[in-house]
């Protein structure tokens, strides 16, 4: 059987139609790639745009020969930055369906579970870590944020900030993966953004913040002071991004009542 490189749309369903693909052409996947990625490959490559009822039928076989948790593991360790995790994934998604089934989910010697559920560990702490390390300005009336992490958390924390601030309207930049989360309405949309940039802050917005660096250096204990401590609690690749960290953009004194 002749090896391909796929090209898809970066997508879990294109990923999922892909395996559908490998299957009725016979050709197991020598890498994967997105239609942005530049360059060519040393392999004939098949271009594969996503076919949701083709998707479905390897998702629903995925639920019915292995389980309904390795089906839904397997979408979330999509969303990880594990290297070369569809070569991975697409290993574990042959086995279940080619025979194996439940006995893949609970093979935890195996190298390739073992990879996925370190990465599966990763990506959930990540997403713990920022639902509350997110920091949110108000620009003209929308609550409007920036984060840059490792794995592709948007889909996690995006709807859980949209239930707590179901009233506002949202939108939350993935420098990493150039993707934001809007919400408005009720609902909700992830979409591709190349450029992002937070317009600039209102006097209320620029109180808000002095403040909230007030209150962050008042409620330090100089004599306890302990970094790395704090760095385990607040890890420093979140700072940069948290208001608390930023420099402040004016030098104005604070009001002694806000708007």
């Amino acid at each position: 059987m002749e090896q391909v490189c796929y090209r898809y749309d970066g997508e879990f369903m294109g990923f999922l139609t892909c395996v559908f693909e490998s299957y009725v052409h016979k050709e197991p996947p020598a890498a994967f790639l997105t239609f942005a990625d530049p360059g060519a490959t040393l392999w004939p490559e098949r271009e594969v745009e996503t076919h949701e009822p083709h998707a479905l039928r390897v998702y629903n076989a995925l639920g019915e020969k292995g389980t309904p948790l390795f089906r839904h593991r397997l979408g979330r360790a999509f969303l990880t930055c594990l290297p070369d995790k569809e070569l991975i994934l697409y290993g574990l998604i042959r086995r279940c369906l080619d025979g194996e089934g439940k006995r893949v989910v609970s093979d935890l010697s195996d190298p390739a579970m073992a990879k996925v559920t370190l990465a599966l560990q990763k990506l959930f702490t990540e997403e713990d870590h920022l639902r509350g390390f997110v920091r949110f300005s108000d620009v003209d009336g929308m609550l409007v944020g920036e984060i840059e992490p490792k794995n592709r958390v948007l889909p996690l924390i995006g709807p859980h900030f949209a239930a707590r601030f179901n009233g506002e309207k949202i939108a939350l930049y993935d420098r990493t993966h150039r993707e934001a989360f809007f919400y408005a309405d009720l609902q909700w949309r992830i979409l591709p953004v190349e450029e992002f940039r937070i317009g600039a802050p209102g006097e209320a917005e620029r109180a808000w913040r002095g403040l909230w660096r007030r209150f962050y250096k008042t409620i330090a204990i100089e004599g306890r002071e302990n970094p790395k401590c704090q760095a385990t609690h607040m890890p420093k690749r979140y700072r940069h991004v948290m208001t608390e960290f930023m420099e402040d953009e004016t030098n104005a004194a604070l009001p002694a009542k806000l708007p």
